[in-house]
């Protein structure tokens, strides 16, 4: 990958932004902080002598608040972690001793889109379907097949519906995504990270909610995948790249079960 990756930029490159704007009202998951962000010095509050000014803000937000990565300390099963850490041995005060945002490294790696609406030949997965082992299978063998230490990257077409909020976490009609099935299928890939263009790497029923989520639990707590969630992947899925260097570097946020993320894709021209 690294060698094809040098041949390309010789060509020219295309950087594909996989992450999505933070701003206060955005889609959410309803089980974390909103983000919140207000100036808390705007120009003209404080002028100097020579006539300059400056502007800065307050931010607040949770860590899993618009594209960002999971920690492994983000869920445990039966009070264990990956590893089967005792929630208890790593949970102490108001932070993770151990599994915490700080150790997700940074990753540099092949990426791969798993396109489920294009080898399905329909625009966008139905609300709350289940992409099963099949859908990948066949997204696999119209673009790229995920090998180990890949990031794979599953494209459901629910990101067209970020501009409403409403509609993208889709509390009422439910949400596409893998199910257990499914995430077993990239654990047997052996990929490094999964992520999706949704709110939760999870098929979510409708009406349910976030009541059970058994793909973290086999992505996370018993293959230690990180997951990726809330990626925008219509402009890589519309250029037909499905095989790219994938590049993404969380915050070092000590004993946090999550950090936002800005990932890019960068493909041959």
């Amino acid at each position: 990958m690294a060698d094809a990756f040098l041949t390309a930029l010789a060509g020219g490159a295309r950087v594909f932004d996989l992450g999505r704007e933070l701003f206060a009202g955005m889609p959410q998951s309803p089980n974390h902080p909103p983000f919140r962000m207000v100036l808390e010095r705007r120009h003209g509050d404080v002028v100097r002598p020579d006539g300059g000014s400056a502007a800065n803000e307050l931010i607040v937000t949770g860590g899993h608040v618009g594209t960002h990565v999971d920690a492994l300390s983000h869920v445990s099963h039966d009070g264990e972690l990956h590893g089967h850490l005792a929630v208890a041995d790593a949970m102490r005060g108001r932070a993770f001793g151990s599994l915490g945002a700080e150790t997700i490294e940074p990753m540099v790696c092949r990426g791969v889109l798993l396109d489920v609406p294009a080898a399905l030949g329909i625009d966008a997965c139905e609300p709350g379907y289940e992409v099963t082992p099949a859908d990948l299978e066949a997204a696999a063998a119209r673009g790229a097949r995920p090998q180990p230490g890949d990031v794979a990257l599953v494209r459901t077409g629910w990101g067209r519906r970020w501009a409403d909020p409403a509609s993208y976490v889709g509390r009422e009609t439910g949400v596409p995504g893998p199910g257990e099935a499914g995430a077993r299928w990239l654990a047997e890939a052996r990929v490094r990270a999964a992520g999706a263009d949704t709110i939760a790497f999870e098929r979510l029923p409708a009406g349910a909610g976030h009541a059970l989520l058994p793909a973290h639990r086999v992505l996370l707590v018993e293959h230690g995948i990180h997951i990726i969630e809330t990626l925008a992947l219509e402009e890589l899925a519309a250029a037909r790249v499905s095989e790219f260097l994938f590049v993404l570097a969380p915050l070092k946020i000590v004993g946090a079960t999550g950090s936002p993320v800005r990932p890019l894709a960068i493909a041959g021209a």
